[in-house]
């Protein structure tokens, strides 16, 4: 038995085994990495370990039977027994053992430690993004639809902003129909002026009906073209002109409601929602109001007020209009523009007149609430507007974005993380909702999924403001200070660029900088960013001067008070035996924000009226 295991080793056998498995080994590694990349079939791993198993022996046969020498490779019968350059052969045959060995252990700790956190969380994104695409496909089956932009086909092109409103309020309309899930407006109006064919708009935005149309204004007279089309099978189910006395156009969007939910076979329980009448030049005014309203700049809004009250002349029981009034003066005060004595009151009285017109105002309650929040740090008061604004109407995501807010501000970072989600979800296409997920996710303790959804968000929109701020914090969560840095670097915002560069600085050990850049962040923005200089001082492990900002914040009416409960960058603070009595003060301690009663219910669904322009953070 000596004499066989001495011959193994003379023609090294177990030499050539090693070699063998150590390149197996190696090589299955790389295959684990590359053919998920390459959706490869599982049938292709399997037989590629099939074939290696097998090959063991052949290997095995060929080492037994051949030889390597300075000649090459000879039967070993054959072979001149040269026993200094055997061993020379071996060595050589040690050396590629190691090199093998050493390549594929290196590649398994790069694979370990680099390659398989990212590819694991992109598995769990895509098993979470299918979880939720089959939850809405039982919750709606084929009852989805996206409502694009109509097309202006007025003679002089100079109608956009009437045809785009009469498509948003279809979808408005179609929003408020229980068990159809409608595409947001952000996402279904992205695709116009594109050309895009329906089966990949469909596909994109996860629907399976597409309502498309055209609008001619002349004069008094519209002619508006529409269609229903099945994106899956890019076939025309029902098309109709309807070319009408513009005073007939409300009547002419509830007929074509109407069409879709019976051609989509939808069970209602009562009858089907009804678009809200005005006379037509106060449809017109109230149109170019939202437009105006959409550039969000102090000049926009003030076009938009002035359009808004011209059209509230002509009809003073147009709700939306009182609506849209109430809004701008939000925002004119969110901006400074307006005064808080000035602005919010406003606010507030205007969707007071818009309920007392239409009791069941789901947007005027979502404003109600949003002013509640805001202006007077009310929790309480916000959730019982929201909660009225959801039972209205379960899928308006004005009072849905609300909730999400009001949700972290009252510690409930799940529930706001499951808001978010489902705007994902309904706005695929939208970079502000990949925005406020990946803040809700931060928020939350989920920081590498929170990466992943901002860069979706600036992958959308490079310069959307807030989000490279909010992606500097959470890699500064990761520990990676540097990177941090470059983004805080590249916020297009620049109290919120200051901020970050403050704390990475700091994370990067430059102490002088990181002054530098908070005492220039003070010297300009003291009252109106003494929040944010507190949690900067707090990650700057300056507890005291944290504590110190916050009561100046309190003292400014900071609106950033009413987050500090889903606030993970006061983290440093929360040890410290003044922080619970700080928060039971400004009653958000965990024990007050618990007795708030705020129940959502989670539905995918459509667009509101209006988006809220504020900022979250």
């Amino acid at each position: 038995m000596s004499g066989f295991f001495a011959e193994i080793k003379r023609r090294s056998v177990i030499r050539v085994a090693g070699l063998y498995l150590a390149g197996v080994w190696l090589l299955l590694q790389v295959a684990d990495t590359v053919l998920p990349m390459l959706d490869a079939p599982d049938w292709i791993a399997r037989t590629l370990l099939l074939v290696l198993a097998i090959g063991f022996v052949p290997v095995i046969v060929l080492a037994w039977a051949f030889e390597w020498t300075p000649d090459g490779l000879v039967r070993d019968a054959d072979a001149t027994r040269d026993p200094a350059a055997n061993a020379r052969i071996g060595k050589r045959l040690d050396r590629w053992i190691m090199v093998l060995l050493a390549l594929a252990l290196g590649y398994f700790a790069v694979d370990k430690f680099l390659l398989s956190p990212a590819r694991v969380q992109t598995q769990m994104q895509a098993a979470r993004q299918e979880g939720r695409s089959e939850a809405i496909l039982t919750a709606y089956g084929d009852h989805s639809i996206a409502v694009l932009a109509f097309r202006d086909m007025s003679q002089a092109r100079d109608q956009g902003y009437f045809s785009e409103g009469i498509a948003e309020q279809m979808l408005n309309l179609l929003t408020r129909v229980q068990g159809l899930r409608v595409t947001s407006r952000a996402s279904a109006f992205s695709f116009a002026g594109k050309d895009v064919d329906i089966p990949t708009i469909a596909r994109s935005l996860n629907v399976s009906y597409v309502l498309d149309g055209s609008v001619r204004k002349a004069g008094d007279h519209i002619r508006i073209s529409a269609q229903l089309i099945d994106g899956r099978s890019d076939t025309q189910l029902w098309s109709q002109t309807f070319d009408r006395p513009l005073q007939d156009i409300f009547a002419i969007q509830d007929e074509i409601a109407a069409t879709v939910v019976e051609q989509l076979k939808i069970e209602l329980l009562g009858a089907v929602p009804t678009v809200r009448k005005t006379k037509p030049e106060a449809l017109r005014l109230y149109l170019q109001s939202l437009e105006a309203y959409r550039n969000h700049t102090p000049e926009s809004y003030e076009q938009s007020r002035a359009l808004a009250r011209e059209a509230l002349d002509i009809d003073p029981d147009y709700v939306d209009a009182w609506n849209m009034l109430s809004v701008v003066y939000s925002s004119l005060a969110g901006l400074g523009v307006l005064s808080d004595e000035q602005g919010y009151p406003q606010a507030i009285e205007t969707a007071r007149k818009a309920l007392a017109i239409d009791p069941n105002s789901a947007d005027a309650y979502a404003e109600l609430a949003q002013v509640a929040l805001t202006a007077e740090d009310d929790q309480q008061e916000a959730a019982r507007y929201l909660q009225k604004a959801l039972t209205l109407e379960p899928n308006n995501t004005y009072a849905l974005g609300g909730a999400s807010i009001l949700a972290k501000s009252l510690g409930r970072l799940d529930l706001a993380v499951r808001i978010q989600q489902q705007a994902v979800e309904r706005d695929p296409l939208m970079a502000n909702a990949f925005s406020e997920l990946c803040l809700a996710l931060f928020q939350s303790g989920r920081v590498d999924e929170s990466i992943v959804q901002c860069r979706k968000a600036l992958e959308l929109s490079p310069d959307r403001i807030v989000t490279r701020y909010t992606l500097a914090t959470a890699l500064l969560a990761k520990g990676d200070a540097r990177g941090a840095l470059a983004e805080a670097d590249a916020e297009p915002f620049e109290p919120f660029r200051m901020f970050g560069r403050a704390m990475a600085y700091h994370s990067l050990g430059d102490r002088a900088r990181s002054d530098a850049e908070l005492a220039a962040t003070i010297a300009k923005y003291e009252k109106d960013a003494a929040y944010n200089i507190a949690y900067v001082e707090a990650w700057r492990g300056n507890v005291d001067k944290a504590f110190a900002w916050l009561d100046k914040a309190v003292e400014y009416r900071d609106s950033g008070l009413p987050m500090i409960a889903a606030d993970p960058m006061f983290a440093n603070l929360k040890d410290d035996p003044r922080w619970l009595p700080f928060l039971r003060k400004q009653g958000k301690s965990p024990e007050q924000l618990a007795a708030i009663r705020f129940d959502v219910p989670i539905e995918a669904g459509g667009d509101a009226a209006r988006p809220p322009a504020r900022a979250s953070r």
